[in-house]
């Protein structure tokens, strides 16, 4: 599985078992693999996680595809005022979660 995520022969994978220096690039790629941490893609990305095939933002919050889908397609709906409209579902979508 590691020689397959890193783009590396089986060999070079018990190279490193063995002792030799992982390059840097396949370690950050085995790290996302394994704790299925975003931070190291870059600094915008620091507490998302994957987790059981959702996107895990900061706040706990666990979405799907079709929750980004959803998301994505309410805010190009009020493009016009993007900032505005982002802050009004916010708003609405914890009104609502309140009321479980």
């Amino acid at each position: 599985m590691t020689a397959k995520l890193c783009f590396k022969t089986p060999k070079t994978v018990l190279q490193w078992d063995k002792g030799k220096t992982i390059p840097p690039i396949c370690k950050r790629l085995m790290r996302m693999y394994a704790y299925r941490e975003l931070s190291p893609l870059d600094d915008d990305w620091q507490g998302w996680k994957i987790s059981k095939g959702k996107l895990i933002t900061p706040d706990g919050w666990p979405l799907t595809p079709n929750r980004i889908i959803m998301g994505n397609a309410l805010i190009e709906i009020g493009a016009d005022d993007e900032l505005r409209f982002q802050r009004e579902v916010l708003r609405t979508a914890r009104m609502l979660k309140r009321l479980k």
